[in-house]
């Protein structure tokens, strides 16, 4: 995925169904949030065919441009804040405490991004297959680094073992993708991304065959 605008067009409708899904399942408030994720994974790919296009000249520039930035911004300001929010939702009241954690450091995170996204500069190329994101960024390895620990941090936190067990999954493909392609793992993350997506409305499709973890937790 996200070889070609074309790719992420069929990707984001895809994401999208799966989305459609994981919505139809929701059990109970806490898991909307959950369900969202690949909703906003959708639009994510869909919005990355118009930075494809921007940059090949098929819209016109300013279309690719808000493109960029709408891109960056979802990559930046929702996912490090939605994923740790969602997780934390999840938990029983008496551990969401700990998962605030995360959530914090997702806000921290997506500030001090959403800020270099607005100071500028800030580019997009298409390098091979994938597009090449930059952002002038302060410290940018150490911000990846806080960015995985908000998401995939959250994730190794729960008290859900599919959740747990995903979060280790994710950890490792992540950090995968990072050296495999340093300069494309904005753009490469929609490929696990549509796989995520799968597995979270394979969660909520099966949630209710585990025990409330909450209701067992306030019985106790």
């Amino acid at each position: 995925m996200c070889f070609s605008p074309e790719v992420d067009v069929v990707a984001g409708l895809a994401i999208g169904a799966v989305g459609i899904d994981a919505v139809r399942h929701v059990r109970r408030p806490a898991e909307r949030l959950l369900a969202a994720v690949p909703l906003v994974f959708a639009v994510h790919q869909l919005v990355e065919a118009f930075v494809w296009w921007g940059l090949q000249g098929k819209v016109p520039s300013e279309v690719g441009r808000v493109a960029e930035w709408l891109y960056l911004v979802i990559a930046f300001g929702v996912l490090p804040v939605l994923v740790p929010l969602a997780v934390a939702a999840l938990e029983p009241v008496t551990h969401r405490r700990r998962m605030q954690a995360f959530v914090v450091l997702g806000v921290v995170v997506a500030t001090v991004l959403m800020y270099a996204l607005m100071r500028g500069p800030y580019t997009a190329a298409i390098e091979g297959h994938h597009i090449d994101y930059r952002v002038d960024l302060w410290h940018g390895g150490a911000l990846v680094v806080l960015y995985v620990v908000a998401t995939c941090g959250s994730l190794l936190a729960s008290e859900h073992r599919h959740v747990r067990a995903w979060g280790a999954v994710n950890l490792v493909v992540v950090l995968l993708l990072a050296w495999l392609n340093r300069s494309g793992f904005i753009s490469l993350w929609c490929v696990w991304a549509a796989i995520t997506s799968v597995a979270i409305a394979w969660h909520l499709r099966h949630a209710s065959r585990e025990p409330d973890v909450e209701a067992v937790a306030l019985r106790g």
